[in-house]
């Protein structure tokens, strides 16, 4: 279960890597507007809203990643409950594709991680 667990955690890891770019690198340009909906004009304009959005799912990405390279259970929970309490907030308060897209995949690593230990 060890195993699965740390798989999960670099899947989440990934994922938040993948959001960053697409937040902070791709929002004006084809990917980042066919995930917000938003038309060149108001991506030009939300782009800094955007990058700074990136920048903290860059944070989660790297503390994850630091989890695993340290293999601390504790630092494993801290980071994962971080990712699903966002991965609500903003299914709550943007879009409820985020709770499919952030907050289930953190659930199910952290789940899996409690699991192995």
């Amino acid at each position: 279960m060890h195993t699965v667990a740390q798989v999960l955690i670099g899947v989440v890891a990934a994922l938040h890597a993948y959001f960053l770019v697409l937040e902070m690198f791709l929002w004006q340009r084809p990917p980042g507007r066919a995930l917000s909906g938003f038309d060149e004009e108001l991506a030009r304009r939300t782009a800094p809203l955007a990058a700074n959005q990136g920048l903290y799912n860059g944070f989660l990405a790297a503390g994850l990643v630091w989890s695993l390279v340290i293999d601390s259970l504790a630092t494993q929970v801290f980071f994962l409950v971080c990712v699903i309490v966002a991965g609500l907030y903003g299914g709550a308060t943007a879009n409820r594709r985020i709770l499919v897209a952030q907050a289930l995949p953190g659930a199910l690593a952290l789940g899996a991680a409690l699991l192995a230990t």
